[in-house]
Protein backbone atom coordinates (compact mmCIF):
# COMPACT_ATOMS: atom_id res chain seq x y z
CA UNK A 1 0.00 0.00 0.00
CA UNK A 2 1.43 3.31 -1.06
CA UNK A 3 1.90 6.54 1.80
CA UNK A 4 -1.06 8.34 -0.03
CA UNK A 5 -3.37 4.97 0.13
CA UNK A 6 -2.42 5.00 3.67
CA UNK A 7 -3.40 8.59 4.57
CA UNK A 8 -6.72 8.45 3.02
CA UNK A 9 -7.22 4.95 4.40
CA UNK A 10 -6.32 7.30 8.04
CA UNK A 11 -8.82 9.94 6.99
CA UNK A 12 -11.70 7.99 6.26
CA UNK A 13 -11.68 6.10 9.57
CA UNK A 14 -11.16 9.50 11.41
CA UNK A 15 -13.86 10.49 9.62
CA UNK A 16 -15.70 7.62 10.97
CA UNK A 17 -15.40 8.34 14.19
CA UNK A 18 -17.66 10.12 16.75
CA UNK A 19 -16.44 13.87 17.30
CA UNK A 20 -15.88 13.13 20.99
CA UNK A 21 -13.33 10.71 20.72
CA UNK A 22 -11.36 12.44 17.82
CA UNK A 23 -10.28 15.55 20.85
CA UNK A 24 -8.49 14.59 23.98
CA UNK A 25 -7.94 14.42 26.77
CA UNK A 26 -11.87 14.67 27.68
CA UNK A 27 -13.39 15.41 31.53
CA UNK A 28 -15.74 13.10 33.03
CA UNK A 29 -18.37 14.44 35.18
CA UNK A 30 -20.32 12.14 37.28
CA UNK A 31 -23.97 14.21 38.03
CA UNK A 32 -25.48 12.47 40.54
CA UNK A 33 -28.60 14.32 40.92
CA UNK A 34 -29.67 13.56 37.01
CA UNK A 35 -27.85 10.16 36.91
CA UNK A 36 -25.76 11.34 33.47
CA UNK A 37 -22.32 11.87 32.70
CA UNK A 38 -21.02 14.99 30.67
CA UNK A 39 -18.04 15.14 28.27
CA UNK A 40 -16.51 17.78 28.51
CA UNK A 41 -13.68 18.72 25.89
CA UNK A 42 -10.60 20.41 27.13
CA UNK A 43 -9.20 21.90 24.43
CA UNK A 44 -12.39 24.09 24.10
CA UNK A 45 -14.36 23.70 27.44
CA UNK A 46 -17.54 22.74 25.82
CA UNK A 47 -19.85 19.84 26.93
CA UNK A 48 -19.71 17.89 23.74
CA UNK A 49 -21.71 14.68 25.14
CA UNK A 50 -23.56 13.08 27.71
CA UNK A 51 -23.58 9.57 28.73
CA UNK A 52 -26.14 7.00 31.10
CA UNK A 53 -24.85 7.00 34.41
CA UNK A 54 -26.66 5.11 36.59
CA UNK A 55 -29.50 6.01 38.79
CA UNK A 56 -26.73 8.00 41.22
CA UNK A 57 -23.06 8.15 39.90
CA UNK A 58 -20.18 9.13 42.19
CA UNK A 59 -16.96 7.89 41.58
CA UNK A 60 -15.33 7.52 38.34
CA UNK A 61 -12.37 5.81 36.69
CA UNK A 62 -11.36 5.39 32.98
CA UNK A 63 -9.71 2.15 32.07
CA UNK A 64 -6.35 2.06 30.36
CA UNK A 65 -7.73 1.79 26.91
CA UNK A 66 -10.21 4.70 27.07
CA UNK A 67 -13.11 1.49 26.37
CA UNK A 68 -14.52 1.66 29.45
CA UNK A 69 -15.66 3.76 32.11
CA UNK A 70 -16.22 2.65 36.21
CA UNK A 71 -18.79 4.23 38.07
CA UNK A 72 -20.48 3.73 41.22
CA UNK A 73 -23.70 3.18 40.96
CA UNK A 74 -24.54 3.99 45.25
CA UNK A 75 -28.27 3.56 45.34
CA UNK A 76 -28.02 0.11 43.45
CA UNK A 77 -24.71 -0.70 45.21
CA UNK A 78 -22.78 -1.60 42.26
CA UNK A 79 -19.84 -0.51 39.78
CA UNK A 80 -21.76 0.58 36.39
CA UNK A 81 -19.20 0.07 33.26
CA UNK A 82 -20.07 2.81 30.59
CA UNK A 83 -19.33 1.83 27.60
CA UNK A 84 -17.16 4.85 26.16
CA UNK A 85 -17.19 3.91 22.28
CA UNK A 86 -20.63 2.74 22.01
CA UNK A 87 -22.28 5.46 24.39
CA UNK A 88 -24.14 3.02 27.06
CA UNK A 89 -23.96 1.35 29.60
CA UNK A 90 -22.75 -2.34 29.69
CA UNK A 91 -22.27 -4.72 32.54
CA UNK A 92 -22.84 -4.02 36.48
CA UNK A 93 -20.66 -5.53 39.13
CA UNK A 94 -22.72 -6.04 42.45
CA UNK A 95 -20.28 -4.56 45.07
CA UNK A 96 -22.16 -4.04 48.42
CA UNK A 97 -23.75 -1.49 50.30
CA UNK A 98 -23.26 2.40 49.57
CA UNK A 99 -19.83 2.08 47.27
CA UNK A 100 -17.99 5.72 46.73
CA UNK A 101 -14.98 6.51 45.41
CA UNK A 102 -12.89 4.90 42.65
CA UNK A 103 -9.87 4.75 40.95
CA UNK A 104 -7.36 2.53 39.00
CA UNK A 105 -4.21 1.06 39.27
CA UNK A 106 -1.30 3.05 37.39
CA UNK A 107 -0.67 0.16 35.06
CA UNK A 108 -5.08 -0.31 34.72
CA UNK A 109 -5.31 -3.49 35.60
CA UNK A 110 -7.59 -2.71 38.67
CA UNK A 111 -10.10 -0.73 39.89
CA UNK A 112 -10.78 -0.47 43.19
CA UNK A 113 -13.86 1.10 45.08
CA UNK A 114 -15.07 1.88 48.57
CA UNK A 115 -17.69 0.09 49.71
CA UNK A 116 -19.07 2.06 52.96
CA UNK A 117 -22.09 -0.43 54.20
CA UNK A 118 -19.22 -3.38 53.47
CA UNK A 119 -15.59 -1.35 55.31
CA UNK A 120 -13.89 -2.90 52.36
CA UNK A 121 -12.14 -2.32 49.09
CA UNK A 122 -13.65 -3.98 46.63
CA UNK A 123 -11.20 -5.19 43.77
CA UNK A 124 -12.17 -5.73 40.12
CA UNK A 125 -10.26 -7.17 37.60
CA UNK A 126 -10.30 -4.75 34.27
CA UNK A 127 -8.78 -7.35 32.17
CA UNK A 128 -12.45 -9.75 33.21
CA UNK A 129 -14.07 -6.77 34.19
CA UNK A 130 -15.02 -8.92 37.06
CA UNK A 131 -14.53 -8.79 40.74
CA UNK A 132 -11.58 -10.03 42.18
CA UNK A 133 -11.16 -10.06 45.69
CA UNK A 134 -11.71 -7.52 48.45
CA UNK A 135 -9.58 -5.94 51.44
CA UNK A 136 -11.12 -5.43 54.74
CA UNK A 137 -10.48 -2.25 56.02
CA UNK A 138 -10.33 -1.50 59.87
CA UNK A 139 -12.22 2.06 59.79
CA UNK A 140 -15.94 2.80 59.35
CA UNK A 141 -17.59 4.06 56.14
CA UNK A 142 -14.28 4.07 53.53
CA UNK A 143 -15.09 7.14 51.21
CA UNK A 144 -12.28 7.56 49.21
CA UNK A 145 -9.55 4.39 48.02
CA UNK A 146 -6.88 5.58 45.95
CA UNK A 147 -4.03 4.15 44.40
CA UNK A 148 0.10 5.36 45.44
CA UNK A 149 1.51 6.36 42.15
CA UNK A 150 3.74 3.51 42.20
CA UNK A 151 1.08 1.26 42.75
CA UNK A 152 2.22 -0.07 46.06
CA UNK A 153 -0.09 1.40 48.44
CA UNK A 154 -3.69 2.34 49.18
CA UNK A 155 -4.75 5.06 51.02
CA UNK A 156 -8.53 5.12 52.63
CA UNK A 157 -10.52 7.60 54.00
CA UNK A 158 -12.80 5.98 56.64
CA UNK A 159 -15.30 8.78 56.26
CA UNK A 160 -16.63 8.13 60.24
CA UNK A 161 -13.76 6.74 61.44
CA UNK A 162 -10.86 9.94 61.66
CA UNK A 163 -8.31 8.14 59.86
CA UNK A 164 -6.51 6.73 57.07
CA UNK A 165 -6.17 3.24 56.59
CA UNK A 166 -2.83 1.89 54.54
CA UNK A 167 -3.08 -1.19 52.51
CA UNK A 168 -0.31 -3.26 50.76
CA UNK A 169 -2.39 -3.55 47.72
CA UNK A 170 0.12 -7.13 46.60
CA UNK A 171 0.14 -8.19 49.99
CA UNK A 172 -3.76 -7.57 50.10
CA UNK A 173 -3.36 -6.44 53.93
CA UNK A 174 -3.93 -3.41 56.50
CA UNK A 175 -0.34 -2.09 57.16
CA UNK A 176 -1.64 0.44 59.19
CA UNK A 177 -4.15 3.32 60.55
CA UNK A 178 -3.59 6.76 60.83
CA UNK A 179 -5.54 9.20 62.86
CA UNK A 180 -6.32 12.45 61.08
CA UNK A 181 -8.76 15.07 61.62
CA UNK A 182 -12.58 14.62 61.46
CA UNK A 183 -14.31 13.66 58.49
CA UNK A 184 -11.31 12.81 55.82
CA UNK A 185 -12.22 13.10 52.07
CA UNK A 186 -9.97 13.81 49.79
CA UNK A 187 -7.05 11.89 49.21
CA UNK A 188 -3.77 12.99 46.52
CA UNK A 189 -0.42 11.65 46.42
CA UNK A 190 2.75 13.34 45.10
CA UNK A 191 4.19 11.99 42.18
CA UNK A 192 6.91 10.07 43.80
CA UNK A 193 5.06 8.54 46.15
CA UNK A 194 6.49 10.04 49.10
CA UNK A 195 3.59 12.29 50.55
CA UNK A 196 -0.27 11.84 50.64
CA UNK A 197 -2.33 14.44 50.92
CA UNK A 198 -5.48 14.03 53.10
CA UNK A 199 -8.55 16.74 53.03
CA UNK A 200 -10.66 16.77 56.36
CA UNK A 201 -14.43 18.35 55.83
CA UNK A 202 -15.02 18.92 59.34
CA UNK A 203 -11.51 19.75 60.93
CA UNK A 204 -10.76 22.28 57.90
CA UNK A 205 -7.03 20.71 57.43
CA UNK A 206 -5.04 18.80 55.13
CA UNK A 207 -3.09 16.38 56.61
CA UNK A 208 0.39 15.15 54.80
CA UNK A 209 1.57 12.00 55.82
CA UNK A 210 4.74 10.53 54.73
CA UNK A 211 4.43 6.93 53.12
CA UNK A 212 7.30 5.21 54.42
CA UNK A 213 6.91 5.95 57.98
CA UNK A 214 3.22 6.63 57.78
CA UNK A 215 3.94 9.78 59.96
CA UNK A 216 1.55 13.00 60.01
CA UNK A 217 4.77 15.40 58.84
CA UNK A 218 2.61 18.26 58.51
CA UNK A 219 -0.91 19.95 59.18
CA UNK A 220 -1.87 22.69 56.89
CA UNK A 221 -4.83 24.97 57.41
CA UNK A 222 -7.43 24.92 54.74
CA UNK A 223 -11.03 26.70 53.77
CA UNK A 224 -14.43 25.80 55.50
CA UNK A 225 -15.27 22.11 54.56
CA UNK A 226 -12.01 21.04 52.77
CA UNK A 227 -13.02 18.89 50.38
CA UNK A 228 -11.33 17.19 47.41
CA UNK A 229 -7.67 16.59 46.68
CA UNK A 230 -5.80 17.24 43.02
CA UNK A 231 -1.83 16.92 43.03
CA UNK A 232 -0.15 18.64 40.25
CA UNK A 233 2.06 16.55 37.95
CA UNK A 234 5.32 18.30 38.23
CA UNK A 235 4.51 18.01 42.67
CA UNK A 236 5.05 21.54 43.32
CA UNK A 237 1.47 22.41 43.96
CA UNK A 238 -1.62 20.41 45.43
CA UNK A 239 -5.00 21.62 45.33
CA UNK A 240 -7.84 21.74 47.96
CA UNK A 241 -11.22 22.18 47.34
CA UNK A 242 -13.43 24.21 50.38
CA UNK A 243 -16.90 23.32 50.33
CA UNK A 244 -18.26 25.67 52.42
CA UNK A 245 -16.14 28.35 51.37
CA UNK A 246 -16.88 28.36 47.45
CA UNK A 247 -12.91 28.05 46.42
CA UNK A 248 -10.41 26.10 45.81
CA UNK A 249 -6.84 26.24 47.95
CA UNK A 250 -3.24 26.18 46.34
CA UNK A 251 -0.90 24.17 48.62
CA UNK A 252 3.04 24.98 48.03
CA UNK A 253 4.38 21.53 48.64
CA UNK A 254 7.97 22.97 49.34
CA UNK A 255 7.13 24.65 52.63
CA UNK A 256 3.23 23.08 52.80
CA UNK A 257 1.45 26.55 52.97
CA UNK A 258 -1.27 27.71 50.95
CA UNK A 259 -0.34 30.49 48.68
CA UNK A 260 -3.36 31.10 46.93
CA UNK A 261 -7.28 31.00 46.98
CA UNK A 262 -9.60 30.93 44.09
CA UNK A 263 -13.14 31.35 43.96
CA UNK A 264 -14.77 28.75 42.53
CA UNK A 265 -18.73 27.67 42.20
CA UNK A 266 -21.30 26.73 45.19
CA UNK A 267 -19.87 23.61 46.90
CA UNK A 268 -17.31 22.48 45.61
CA UNK A 269 -16.15 18.26 45.41
CA UNK A 270 -14.24 16.44 43.83
CA UNK A 271 -11.62 18.25 41.19
CA UNK A 272 -9.27 16.91 38.28
CA UNK A 273 -5.70 18.52 36.36
CA UNK A 274 -5.30 18.12 32.58
CA UNK A 275 -2.47 15.88 32.15
CA UNK A 276 0.03 18.70 31.60
CA UNK A 277 -1.12 20.28 34.40
CA UNK A 278 -2.23 23.31 32.69
CA UNK A 279 -5.96 23.42 33.76
CA UNK A 280 -7.81 22.33 36.91
CA UNK A 281 -11.61 21.36 36.50
CA UNK A 282 -13.71 21.27 40.19
CA UNK A 283 -16.77 20.24 40.02
CA UNK A 284 -19.62 22.45 41.89
CA UNK A 285 -22.05 20.73 43.26
CA UNK A 286 -24.78 23.38 43.90
CA UNK A 287 -23.95 25.50 40.92
CA UNK A 288 -24.84 22.08 39.05
CA UNK A 289 -21.27 23.50 36.96
CA UNK A 290 -17.47 22.83 36.57
CA UNK A 291 -15.26 25.89 37.01
CA UNK A 292 -11.97 25.95 34.83
CA UNK A 293 -8.82 26.94 36.51
CA UNK A 294 -5.49 28.25 34.82
CA UNK A 295 -3.53 27.08 37.33
CA UNK A 296 -0.02 28.98 35.91
CA UNK A 297 -2.25 32.31 36.65
CA UNK A 298 -4.47 30.63 39.36
CA UNK A 299 -7.17 32.34 37.97
CA UNK A 300 -10.81 31.16 37.23
CA UNK A 301 -11.35 30.84 33.84
CA UNK A 302 -14.72 30.06 32.87
CA UNK A 303 -17.56 27.92 34.19
CA UNK A 304 -19.44 25.16 32.54
CA UNK A 305 -22.66 23.95 32.80
CA UNK A 306 -22.50 20.45 33.64
CA UNK A 307 -26.02 18.17 35.01
CA UNK A 308 -27.48 18.15 38.44
CA UNK A 309 -25.21 17.66 41.48
CA UNK A 310 -21.96 16.99 39.69
CA UNK A 311 -19.37 14.58 42.04
CA UNK A 312 -16.66 15.15 40.59
CA UNK A 313 -14.31 15.05 37.70
CA UNK A 314 -11.84 12.38 36.07
CA UNK A 315 -10.31 13.15 32.90
CA UNK A 316 -7.70 11.25 30.39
Amino acid sequence: MTILSVRHLAAVILAALPAFLLAAPFAYVPNEGSGTISIIDTATDQVVGELPGGSKPRGMAVGSDSRWLYVSDQPNNRLQLVDLRARKLGAAVALGESPEGVSISPDGRWVIAAVEGKNDIAVLDTSTNALAFSIPVRGKNPEHAVFSPNGRLVFVSAEEGDAVDILDFAGRKQLAQVAVGARPRGIGFLPDSSRAYVATENAHEVFVIDTTSFAIVARVKAGLRANGIAVHPSGKEVYVSNGGDANVSVIDTASNQVVATIPVGQRPWNMALTPDGKKLYVANGRSNSVTVIDTASRTRLRDIAVGKLPWGVVIR
